[in-house]
């Protein structure tokens, strides 16, 4: 009996049918997989001068990484990268831990075309935690006292840290993510937004009038000596550990194993130069210290406020005057509005990279006032203190160096935390400027 004409069609409809109800159960379990062998690999090298290679890959914290165990429920699965930032497979982070890091890097246009340069900001007021660089710092120092056994979640431990805001901030919100208490001591002349925010996020917040640090009630000395002794006392439950941003490693190491690697693979290795400011130095130190391991050449610009030393640090290796001995100047730091960057004294994660630090520009206040409002006017861009610094230095630098060069530089934290101190300087904006640009950083030379 001859085959009916359509049975062959009908068959292979019905095959086809069959076939792909049955790929589509086993195609995601196969995608996973692939990804999971052909990826690059998410480890970052040691620190070192000699390292070799011009190609970073960012990590991707949406997926899983190498090494996971697929037989595993991929809702159970998790992995933890060697920079201690977490997340979870199909895109679900794991905690706020995982919105840390990969900030995007965009195009400031207004800066961009005034100086012929391509000025670019790293947007680490994105940050998911503290709305900071801070956050990449406060969970690294966190993660490496863990495995040094310094601190035990749950178990009354407290984080007790000297800061101007912003590393509090990132650590008081960390430790409740992580099951731990903060203590934060602070200069009394902080905007009050900061001391407010971190009373909310269940800090415990001290605001200490303004000290030399070689007074011992100056704030960072006073959370050292609240760590001590509540480690010490028989009847506080838990250990006290004083978190030390500016002396601590696990500062400048943060942003070497990530926020240098970020601008290095986000400029696909072509850059010209970075800037930024220092209140730790742990920030210009790491991003310094990747960037001249993979391209030696790349200029590394320090941006500095109005009564810090670091200028003279970096441009004659001295913060102050001959006749004075460093350390032991007991008189102020000159007023200034800018808030979270600039220093009187050395501490270890700038001079770990001073040497690496090619060039310095000096920012007064009016400086940054003008470009804040600059930004916003122009570019609908509304950052803090320190952001508008750096912003003015690399508009320095490009002026510098001509037309054609890609300069980087930080945009730190959002202009909400100055609204009391610096904006309120700064003054509104209206809904008509005639603004020059010459007006936000004088006339080019």
């Amino acid at each position: 009996m001859p085959t009916p004409p359509h049975l062959p069609t009908s068959l292979a409809f019905l095959a086809g049918i069959l076939l792909t109800l049955g790929f589509k159960d086993f195609y995601p379990d196969l995608e996973r997989r692939f990804r999971r062998r052909w990826r690059p690999s998410a480890t970052l090298p040691a620190p070192s001068s000699s390292s070799a290679g011009n190609v970073v890959n960012l990590q991707d914290r949406t997926r899983s990484i190498a090494g996971l165990d697929s037989s595993k429920d991929s809702s159970k699965a998790k992995a933890e990268g060697e920079d201690g930032f977490r997340w979870r497979e199909n895109g679900i982070g794991d905690g706020i831990e995982s919105t840390i890091g990969n900030t995007p890097l965009i195009r400031i246009r207004s800066l961009s075309e005034e100086t012929g340069c391509e000025i670019l900001g790293k947007a680490e007021f994105l940050n998911g935690a503290g709305q900071s660089p801070k956050d990449r710092v406060a969970l690294s120092i966190i993660n490496a006292a863990e495995e040094q056994g310094l601190l035990k979640p749950n178990s009354g431990d407290v984080i007790y840290e000297g800061t101007v805001g912003s590393t509090g901030i990132s650590l008081a919100t960390l430790c409740r993510a992580k099951g731990y208490m903060a203590h934060i001591c602070m200069p009394s002349d902080q905007s009050t937004e900061k001391s407010s925010l971190l009373l909310r996020l269940g800090a415990t917040v001290e605001r200490v009038p303004p000290a030399p640090i070689v007074d011992p009630a100056h704030f960072v000395n006073r959370a050292r000596s609240l760590a001590a002794a509540h480690t010490a006392s028989p009847i506080i439950p838990g250990r006290g550990f004083f978190a030390d941003q500016f002396e601590t490693a696990a500062n400048w190491l943060a942003h070497f194993s990530s926020t240098g690697p970020e601008v290095y693979a986000q400029c696909s290795g072509h850059l010209d130069a970075f800037v930024a400011g220092a209140g730790t130095g742990g920030t210009i130190t790491g991003v310094a210290k990747f960037l001249k391991s993979k391209a030696p050449k790349v200029r590394i610009v320090l941006a500095d406020p109005e009564g810090s030393g670091l200028f003279n640090r970096v441009k004659y290796g001295v913060m102050f005057d001959a006749k004075e001995r460093e350390g032991t100047r007991r008189r102020q730091q000159v007023d200034t509005i800018v808030e979270g960057i600039g220093l009187n004294r050395v501490t270890a994660n700038f001079e770990e990279g001073r040497e690496m630090v090619d060039h310095a520009y000096k920012v007064s206040d009016e400086e940054a006032m003008q470009m804040a409002r600059w930004l916003v006017e122009k570019d609908g861009i509304f950052v803090g203190s320190s952001s508008a610094v750096n912003c003015v230095a690399a508009v320095k630098l490009a002026r510098e160096l001509g037309p054609g060069h890609r300069i980087v530089t930080i945009l730190c934290d959002s202009g909400t935390r100055h609204l009391s101190k610096f904006w309120a300087k700064a003054g509104e904006i209206g809904e008509e400027s005639d603004m020059k640009f010459q007006d936000v950083v004088g006339e080019k030379a």
